[in-house]
C-alpha cells in the first residue's frame, strides 16, 4: 500500500479548520500593514540558490531536491522563498515603483532534511518581504507583522530573540575573531563545528551539540564589534521595539542559517512543541539583490513555517472556529423525488445554503439517520405526494418540528430561520 512519502503529510479535513484560520490571519494582517501578495514559481534555476543563499550552507550542501529537466538545465524546487522573491523584483523592475516594495507568500517549501516535530521535508511557509528601503523602523515594522500575527493566531508565552551580525564592513573582523577563539578551542568542539570553523563560522554558534555549548556561551559577540553604522542601526531598530512595546531578548548566539542575512536578525519562539520552539525567524538581507547579479538593494523580511505554527496552537491549546457543518439534509423517498431533491439542492446552494443528500438508494429510515450524524438544522423530506403538492416537509432536528413549505417559497422561507455561507 502506498503511503505519503517521508517527511510529508497530509492535510485531513479535521485540521483544516486551523489552516484557513491560520491563512486568514495572514491575509487580513498582511493586508493592515500594505503587503501585496506574490506567488513565484515553485522551483527556480538552482544557480539562484547557490548564489543567494550561500555554497556553504547546509541547504545548499545537504537540503535541496535538485534535478535537470529534459532540456538540460539544472532546476530546484524551492528550499526557500526569498531568493525567489529578489529574483522577481529585479526581473519585473519593481525597483522603480515607490519603495520600500512590500510583499508577502504563502507557498511549499521542500528540503531533504530529517524529519522531526515541526519540520517536514514539504512544508508551507508565511513569507514577508520588505525591500528597498534601509531604515531600522522598516525593521521594527516587520519584525511587529510577526510578532502581531502570533498575538492575533492566540499563542502565549512568546519571546523575541534578537541580534545583529553586521555587515560587509565589520562582519570579516569578527569572522576573524570567531575563527581565531575557536582555533584554541578545536578540541573541545564537535566534527560538525571543526568543519563549520573552516567553511562557515558563523554557524559555529547554532551548534546544538552539548559538548560544544560552553564554548559558545564564551565566544566573542558580534554586537561588541560593530562598525558605527550598524551599531546606530541596531540601536534605532531596539528604541523603535520599546517603542511599539515588543519584549525582546538579545541572543548572541542566534546567526540564522543564510549566508545572506546582514544586521538584525530575529526570531520568535513559543512554547509548545519541545525543544523546536522557534515559530519563525528572519533578518536584514542587504546584500542579497547584489549578489544574484542586480543593484545593491536593501531588504528585510521573515519566514513562518505553518506546520510548526498550528502545531504550537494545539499543543497551546488554542481553539480555531470549525468548519462549517451542513445546514440542511435532503432526504427523499422515491426514483422521482430523488431526481426534483438533486435539483432543488443545487438551488439552494445556490441561494447560500450548505445543503447535502444522500446517494445510493437508500431507506429513507437510514436517511434520518445519516441527517442525525451530519447535525443539520433542517432535513428537507420529499416524497411523491409532497413532490405532487409542490410542497416539502421541513423537519427542525432540535425540535422535531415539522412544516409543510411551498418548493416555490423553500429558500424564502430558509432564510428567515438559517443564515447563508458565510465562506
Amino acid at each position: 500500500m502506498y503511503r505519503a512519502p517521508r517527511g510529508t503529510q497530509d492535510i485531513l479535513p479535521q485540521d483544516q479548520p486551523y489552516w484557513q484560520f491560520v491563512k486568514d490571519q495572514i491575509r487580513r494582517l498582511s493586508t493592515l500593514y500594505g503587503y501585496e501578495r506574490l506567488d513565484p514559481p515553485l522551483f527556480e534555476e538552482t544557480s539562484l540558490f547557490t548564489r543567494g543563499i550561500g555554497a556553504t550552507t547546509d541547504i545548499v550542501e545537504k537540503e535541496m531536491y535538485t534535478f535537470q529537466d529534459k532540456g538540460g538545465d539544472s532546476l530546484t524546487l524551492l528550499p526557500e522563498a526569498t531568493a525567489s522573491v529578489m529574483r522577481a523584483y529585479l526581473e519585473h523592475g519593481m525597483y522603480l515603483l515607490p519603495q520600500p516594495v512590500k510583499l508577502y507568500s504563502i507557498l511549499p517549501i521542500f528540503r531533504y532534511e530529517r524529519p522531526q516535530a515541526g519540520r517536514f521535508r514539504q512544508h508551507y511557509q508565511f513569507n514577508c518581504e520588505a525591500i528597498g528601503v534601509q531604515d531600522p523602523a522598516l525593521d521594527a515594522e516587520v519584525i511587529s507583522l510577526a510578532w502581531r500575527f502570533y498575538e492575533y493566531l492566540g499563542l502565549k508565552g512568546l519571546n523575541l530573540q534578537l541580534n545583529s551580525i553586521g555587515d560587509q564592513n565589520c562582519r570579516p573582523a569578527y569572522i576573524e575573531t570567531l575563527v581565531n577563539y575557536y582555533q584554541e578551542k578545536e578540541g573541545e568542539i564537535c566534527a560538525d563545528c571543526r568543519t563549520r570553523l573552516k567553511r562557515n563560522p558563523l554557524r559555529l554558534l547554532d551548534c546544538k551539540n552539548e559538548r560544544c555549548q560552553l564554548v559558545i556561551e564564551a565566544a566573542p559577540k558580534s554586537l561588541d564589534l560593530l562598525c558605527p553604522e550598524c551599531a546606530e542601526h541596531f540601536a534605532s531598530l531596539r528604541e523603535q521595539l520599546n517603542l511599539l512595546q515588543i519584549p525582546y531578548r538579545l541572543n548572541h548566539r542566534l546567526v540564522r542559517g543564510l549566508d545572506y542575512y546582514t544586521k538584525t536578525v530575529f526570531e520568535v519562539w513559543a512554547p509548545g512543541i519541545g525543544a523546536q520552539n522557534a515559530v519563525g525567524g528572519g533578518g536584514r538581507y542587504d546584500g542579497l539583490a547584489k549578489e544574484i547579479g542586480g543593484r545593491d538593494i536593501p531588504a528585510i523580511g521573515f519566514a513562518i513555517g505553518l506546520e510548526r505554527v498550528i502545531m504550537t496552537m494545539k499543543a497551546q491549546g488554542v481553539q480555531v472556529p470549525p468548519w462549517p457543518h451542513p445546514q440542511i439534509f435532503l432526504a427523499y423517498h422515491g426514483s422521482k423525488a430523488k431526481g426534483e431533491v438533486l435539483r432543488l439542492g443545487d438551488r439552494l446552494r445556490e441561494a447560500g445554503f450548505r445543503a447535502i443528500m444522500s446517494f445510493g438508494d437508500r431507506s429513507l429510515k437510514a436517511q434520518m439517520r445519516e441527517a442525525d450524524r451530519e447535525e443539520v438544522e433542517y432535513t428537507l423530506i420529499l416524497g411523491e405526494k409532497e413532490r405532487r403538492r409542490g410542497e416539502i416537509t421541513a423537519r427542525e432536528m432540535a425540535t422535531g418540528q415539522e412544516a409543510q413549505v411551498e418548493i416555490g417559497r423553500l429558500a424564502e422561507w430558509l432564510k428567515g430561520r438559517l443564515e447563508g455561507d458565510t465562506w
